[in-house]
């Protein structure tokens, strides 16, 4: 149950950043999961010792974690933003 929740979470959190990153034309479901679900990650390795709280891999859900993945997302498709076109947008 928890891998289900991971997916949706981690789609809506890639949707959400693609969004906010203007890259949603171009890619799919998909790759919004793959966004979502790493940019959680890297925000989970990263981002939440500095902070404080549990990453959203670890199956908690509260705001904190949600925004601190959703912001690893953004971070993540900035940089893929700066490889593909060589300017981040």
């Amino acid at each position: 149950m928890g891998l289900i929740i991971l997916l949706v979470v981690g789609g809506l959190i890639g949707w959400v950043a693609s969004m906010i990153m203007r890259t949603d034309g171009q890619q799919g479901i998909f790759l919004n999961v793959i966004v979502g679900i790493v940019g959680a990650l890297l925000a989970g390795f990263i981002l939440t010792p500095l902070i404080g709280g549990a990453p959203i891999t670890s199956g908690v859900l509260n705001i904190q974690s949600i925004l601190v993945s959703l912001l690893g997302a953004i971070v993540l498709l900035a940089i893929v933003n700066l490889f593909r076109r060589g300017a981040v947008r």
